[in-house]
C-alpha cells in the first residue's frame, strides 16, 4: 500500500490500548491512540481516519455515543467502526450494530482474529485499502484466497497453519513462546495445552520444507520458543 490506512484505537486500558497499537502497525497501519470518548471524537475531527476500533466502557463519553455521533457527522458517516467490548450480551451486541458498528468483538480476544476482521471490513467497505497479500522472503501469504506459496510453489495448509504463519509473517525475526502463540492464534479464552503448539509448529515446518529442503523458516531458540527467519542464510547459520 502507497498509503498505510490509519486507524484510531479508542481504549481507556493504557496496556491494551500499546498492545494494539504495536500490533496494528505490524500489520501496516497507521494507529492513533485516544484514552476517553471526547479524545476520540476531537482526534476524529481533526484527522479523519480510516477506521476505529472502539471500547464501549470509557470516560467521559461512553463508545456507543462515540459510534452514534460519528454516525451523525457528514464527515464519518462512512467510517468502518469496530467495537471491541467486554460486553458480550446478546442486546449489547444488537444495540452496538443498531447504533452504527460495523463489527462487534468481544474481550478476551485474539489479535489475531481482530486483525482478520478490521481486514474484512475495509475489503468489504474500504476496498482501496485492504492489503491481502503479504511477502516475506520466499515466502507469500494470500488472505483472501487462503493461499500460500514458497518460491513460487503452492503450500498447503490447514486453517491453524495459515493462521500460524500469518501471525509469524506480521512479525518475522521476533521470538515467541508457546503461551504468546497461543494467545495470539488460538485466543485467551481457549484453552489448549502448550505442547499443542509444538505438534501445529511440526505440521507447518513440514508442509513448507516440502518445496525447499534442509532450509528450515521457523527457527527454534531453546527455553524461548519460535520464530520466523526470511532469511536464508542467517536461518542456515543458525
Amino acid at each position: 500500500m502507497s498509503v498505510s490506512p490509519r486507524i484510531l484505537v479508542v481504549e481507556d486500558d493504557d496496556a491494551l490500548g500499546t498492545l494494539l497499537r504495536y500490533n496494528l502497525e505490524r500489520e501496516g497501519y497507521s494507529v492513533a491512540v485516544a484514552t476517553d470518548g471526547e479524545e476520540a471524537l476531537m482526534q476524529s475531527e481533526e484527522t479523519l481516519p480510516d477506521l476505529v476500533v472502539l471500547d464501549w466502557m470509557l470516560p467521559k463519553v461512553s463508545g456507543i455515543e462515540v459510534c452514534r455521533r460519528l454516525r451523525q457527522r457528514p464527515q464519518s458517516r462512512n467510517v468502518p467502526i469496530i467495537m471491541l467490548t467486554a460486553r458480550g450480551e446478546e442486546s449489547d451486541r444488537i444495540r452496538g450494530l443498531d447504533t452504527g458498528a460495523d463489527d462487534y468483538v468481544v474481550k478476551p480476544f485474539a489479535v489475531t482474529e481482530l486483525a482478520a476482521r478490521i481486514r474484512a471490513v475495509l475489503r468489504r467497505l474500504r476496498p482501496g485499502l485492504a492489503e491481502d497479500v503479504v511477502v516475506r522472503g520466499a515466502l507469500a501469504l494470500d488472505r483472501s484466497a487462503h493461499r500460500v506459496s514458497r518460491d513460487g510453489v503452492e503450500v498447503h495448509l490447514g486453517p491453524t497453519e495459515f493462521r500460524l504463519l500469518d501471525f509469524f509473517m506480521q512479525n518475522p525475526g521476533r521470538v515467541f513462546s508457546r503461551e504468546q502463540l497461543l494467545d495470539a492464534v488460538w485466543g485467551s479464552d481457549v484453552y489448549v495445552e502448550a505442547r499443542t503448539v509444538d505438534v501445529h509448529i511440526g505440521r507447518l515446518r513440514k508442509a513448507l520444507s516440502k518445496g525447499a529442503p534442509g532450509f528450515d523458516p521457523i527457527r527454534t531458540v531453546r527455553s524461548a520458543g519460535y520464530a520466523l527467519e526470511v532469511d536464508r542464510r542467517k536461518a542456515e547459520a543458525d
